[in-house]
């Protein structure tokens, strides 16, 4: 096998496998380091992936349950095939692993089964499952090795009944009930994709809202919904503990009062974020930093204080999305070939896949209280929406923040059906500057989801709303 490359990847993510293509078509002999069998790292294989096929299935199912009689469409005796729901996700999960092995041979880069750990600045080891051992020497290196689940103190994480999302993913049988902790995007997302086959859920969240680094009307707004399916939401609530007892857990808690409560359910998933992963990367042998919260410390090219090493995605500071991190991919492997390539990190959607979904770029409304900004608020209800109520789908509305002089967009939050999608016009919209107006007043096609965005646009611009 050749050990001499131009560019070498560690870690095979989002951010790694797009950094690994980028870095080939522009001409540099390119490898990939990936410790696991399989490529795609947590994205592809327990996250982005499999969490999205499960929410696509139960999401068919709970319509199905819900709205398929008033859409005048009968049936009797629906029930969830849970094994078949898991083998489906399976195959989705392996349909783009396929996709990237393909990728990978398409564009010549080299795949080096093992765990990689720096030796120097230009050469790392690499210890392969049958723990053989070969060094890799490179002119640059690209750190992509993601994240894992974090915990908080006093719950130990045993993978049997004290489950990350990891687990959460792969249960062999529908359980009867669990408790969630972390009302994030992780939380809420396997909330609901439990919720909708029956399985009774609670989230215990330490903030005061739901997906609380998102606008404050979105938890409000998800949290009205979630109600309405039957899901118990605990906000201001404090775990203490979780303790597997066998056949169920018990996790105690203190409540918005600091008095002690607990509650048993058959699992407990843990779903307070996730942190850098940079173990045995031989950062020692390097002058490679970590910051207080255990991420690798870059500059503003996303350099290390090794000129010849970069960082991208969940081990670096920022957001951690794996579009995020295919940006950076893009940006480090043309940084290296002398580009001057560019990131808006404020116009990096988010996005929650819940249904309804919940998307959001630019500003907060908290935010610019925070920074003293003024601004305009657009908000237009999906419940006024032609389109929403021809699909039954009147929940949520699209919100838009507006500079009052100029019309500049200062944020977007949308939470409504097909939002996720709804969401990369208005990242245009603030990519290219465009006004408030100048976004209501092109055409929009009716009846469509996206008529909402347009009505909030109008409204922010201070003009009012044609349909409400």
């Amino acid at each position: 096998m050749e050990t001499n490359f131009d560019i070498v990847v560690i870690g095979s993510g989002p951010g790694g496998y797009i950094a690994a293509i980028r870095a080939s078509q522009l001409g540099y002999k390119t490898a990939i380091i990936e410790k696991y069998s399989t490529l795609g790292g947590t994205c592809t294989n327990v996250g982005c992936i499999p969490t999205k096929a499960l929410l696509d299935s139960t999401e068919h199912f709970h319509t199905a349950t819900e709205k398929f009689n008033t859409h005048g469409i009968d049936f009797e005796n629906l029930k969830i095939n849970f094994p078949q729901l898991m083998k489906r996700k399976g195959e989705v999960v392996q349909q783009n692993i396929s996709g990237l092995n393909y990728l990978m041979s398409k564009n010549k880069i080299a795949v080096i089964q093992g765990t990689g750990s720096f030796l120097s600045n230009t050469e790392i080891k690499v210890i392969s499952s049958d723990k053989s051992e070969k060094n890799i020497v490179a002119k640059y290196f690209i750190i992509a090795t993601g994240s894992k689940p974090s915990s908080i103190p006093g719950v130990n994480i045993d993978k049997k009944r004290i489950i990350t999302s990891t687990e959460a993913l792969s249960l062999e049988q529908k359980p009867k009930s669990i408790v969630i902790i972390g009302g994030g995007v992780i939380g809420v997302e396997f909330a609901s994709i439990y919720a909708r086959i029956g399985v009774e859920v609670t989230i215990i969240e330490y903030a005061d809202s739901l997906i609380p680094t998102m606008d404050k009307d979105l938890g409000k707004e998800l949290k009205k919904i979630f109600s309405k399916q039957h899901i118990n939401i605990l906000l201001n609530h404090k775990v203490q503990s979780a303790t597997n007892n066998g056949k169920n857990t018990t996790i105690k808690y203190l409540d918005a009062s600091n008095i002690i409560q607990e509650i048993t359910a058959d699992y407990c998933l843990v779903a307070v974020g996730r942190k850098a992963y940079t173990e045995s990367l031989g950062l020692e042998n390097t002058k490679i930093k970590i910051d207080e919260r255990g991420r690798i410390a870059t500059d503003k090219n996303l350099r290390t204080e090794e000129e010849n090493i970069y960082a991208i995605g969940d081990v670096i500071a920022g957001a951690m999305l794996a579009h995020k991190a295919e940006e950076e991919g893009v940006f480090v492997a043309e940084t290296i070939n002398g580009q001057k390539p560019h990131i808006n990190y404020k116009l990096i959607p988010g996005v929650v896949y819940t249904w309804p979904e919940v998307a959001s770029v630019g500003y907060t409304e908290e935010e610019l209280k925070k920074e003293n900004i003024e601004y305009r608020v657009g908000k237009f209800p999906f419940s006024a929406n032609a389109k929403a109520r021809a699909a039954m789908e009147k929940d949520g509305f699209a919100k838009v923040l507006s500079e009052p002089k100029y019309g500049e967009i200062l944020g977007i939050h949308i939470i409504g059906p097909r939002a996720a999608d709804l969401i990369a016009q208005g990242v245009i919209g603030m990519e290219y500057e465009v006004t408030d107006e100048d976004m209501f007043r092109i055409s929009y096609a009716h009846p469509t989801y996206s008529e909402a965005l347009k009505e909030a646009y109008l409204i922010a611009s201070g003009q009012g709303s044609l349909n409400i």
